[in-house]
C-alpha cells in the first residue's frame, strides 16, 4: 500500500508515533479498519523490531519495490472491477441476481461465469449439483452412513456461495440471515448452518424454501 512508502524501515515507524500514521492512513484512503488499531500495532511491532540496523538502504530499496508491486496489483484489479461492472451491465441473464442483497458484483460475476447458460438445468437440484452441493451418504470408511457434500462441482461456486452467506449473518434485510439467526436462537452451533455445511445441507435446511423461493 502506499502510506509504506514514507516509512521504510520499522525505526522510521517507531518514531513517527501513532498520529502521523493515522493521518496517512486517512490522506491515503485506506480501508476503514486501517485506524488507530491498525496504527498503533504497527508502532509496537516496529518497536520490538529485532533489525541489527545493518543494511538500511538496502532493505528500503525492497520495500519500495514490495510497494510498486501492491500498486501495480492494486491497479489491476481495479481495472478488472470495471470491466466486471460493463459486462454486467450489458448481460440481461443477471438482473435476477442483482436484486439478491447478499451477492456483490464479483458474487454474480462468479456465478454467472461458472453456471453458464441456466437454461441448460432442467431442475433445481441439477443446479445444486453443479456446485456440488448435492448430498451423498459416505459408505466407506469409520464414518459409514453420513451425509456429506459431493464436492463434485465448482470449487470456485462453493467459495462464493460461502462467502455470500457469511455477509448476509450481517445484513439486516437478509432472509438467510434471519433464518440462520433463528436457527442459533434455537441451539444450533454458530457457523453450522451456513452453506458448505454437510449437516444443514444434508436436512434439507434452507432459508429460500422457508421463504417459499429459490435464489
Amino acid at each position: 500500500m502506499r502510506c509504506s512508502k514514507p516509512y521504510k524501515v520499522a525505526q522510521a515507524i517507531a518514531e513517527a508515533g501513532i498520529e502521523p500514521l493515522c493521518q496517512l492512513f486517512q490522506a491515503q484512503k485506506t480501508p476503514a479498519h486501517y485506524g488507530r488499531p491498525t496504527a498503533q500495532k504497527l508502532v509496537t511491532f516496529a518497536n520490538q523490531s529485532v533489525s541489527s540496523g545493518r543494511a538500511v538502504a538496502g532493505r528500503s530499496v525492497s520495500l519500495r519495490i514490495l510497494c510498486d508491486q501492491l500498486e501495480h496489483t492494486q491497479a489491476n484489479l481495479a481495472r478488472l472491477q470495471v470491466e466486471i461492472e460493463q459486462l454486467l451491465s450489458t448481460d440481461p441473464e443477471v438482473k435476477g441476481l442483482q436484486q439478491i442483497p447478499e451477492f456483490g458484483s464479483k458474487t454474480v460475476a462468479v456465478l454467472r461465469a461458472e453456471l453458464g447458460d441456466v437454461q441448460r438445468f432442467a431442475r433445481t437440484d441439477e443446479v445444486i449439483a453443479s456446485g456440488g452441493m448435492d448430498v451423498e451418504i459416505k459408505e466407506s470408511g469409520h464414518r459409514i452412513g453420513r451425509a456429506k457434500l459431493s464436492k463434485r462441482g465448482s470449487g470456485l461456486l462453493r467459495r462464493m456461495l460461502y462467502l455470500a452467506a457469511l455477509r448476509s449473518i450481517h445484513l439486516e434485510s437478509s432472509p438467510f440471515g434471519a433464518y440462520y439467526h433463528r436457527l442459533v436462537e434455537r441451539g444450533l452451533k454458530k457457523g453450522f448452518a451456513l452453506p458448505g455445511r454437510d449437516a444443514q445441507n444434508a436436512s434439507g435446511g434452507s432459508p429460500f424454501a422457508e421463504n417459499g423461493g429459490g435464489v
